[in-house]
């Protein structure tokens, strides 16, 4: 079973030219077409914390959004969402609470395709770089509470500059820490904030940031995926 695997920093869809265009977002993402979609700043900041991409939108895509929001209005819990393929079974979906000086959280679901079983964890974390360490260490935890052999895929916005040092040392090997190239700011992408991290039952994976004139605008972001199999 091969499946692709994306994740976006959609900025709250507000682009590089200053505009809130949730429709550009969702032509990225049929451009991208990734299986299962981390989102990173998909609801408002601020009041009750809405969505910026409806749900009346993903109705006419091939995602469904993992529920995980613990707000009415929002597609996940502090902006991370989770986007999976319609024909894909959901077992159970959970926002996980991580250590914080600021708003951010992870969000967590298992899944079975083709037959076989995985979790995906989507994350931001701290900008200011204070508490990062102690949120990798809450997402590690989160991800050895499995009951069952899990395959895992841990993706997001980790604010880390540096290809391995600071944060990424933490997943330790047999972890694979994939950087997909530079993903920010989208114009002239000059870090590689946004990374994905596979367990070691994954193989044969291949990796890249898509830059299309449309995903240069959407977000300050650009999406970073990877195919990976499960054997």
């Amino acid at each position: 079973m091969q499946l692709t695997f994306a994740s976006y920093n959609i900025h709250k869809a507000v682009g590089t030219d200053g505009r809130r265009d949730p429709d550009r977002i969702i032509t990225v993402l049929r451009e991208v077409n990734a299986d299962i979609i981390a989102l990173q700043e998909a609801d408002l900041r601020f009041g009750d914390r809405a969505t910026v991409l409806s749900r009346a939108a993903l109705d006419d895509t091939k995602w469904r959004a993992v529920e995980v929001a613990k707000r009415p209005r929002s597609l996940g819990w502090h902006g991370n969402a989770l986007l999976v393929r319609r024909d894909f079974e959901i077992l159970d979906a959970a926002p996980v609470d991580l250590p914080t000086l600021e708003p951010r959280g992870a969000v967590s679901a298992d899944i079975i395709a083709g037959g076989q079983r995985f979790r995906v964890v989507g994350t931001h974390l701290d900008l200011s770089g204070l508490r990062r360490h102690d949120q990798v260490r809450a997402i590690l935890k989160h991800c050895g509470n499995c009951d069952v052999e899990c395959p895992t895929v841990v993706m997001g916005d980790f604010n880390q500059w540096g290809h391995r040092g600071g944060i990424m040392r933490a997943f330790l090997p047999p972890w694979q820490v994939l950087s997909p190239g530079r993903s920010f700011p989208s114009r002239r992408p000059l870090a590689p904030l946004d990374r994905i991290i596979l367990s070691h039952e994954w193989t044969g994976t291949t990796m890249g940031v898509h830059h299309s004139r449309s995903s240069a605008e959407a977000s300050d972001h650009l999406p970073v995926w990877t195919s990976a199999s499960l054997p």
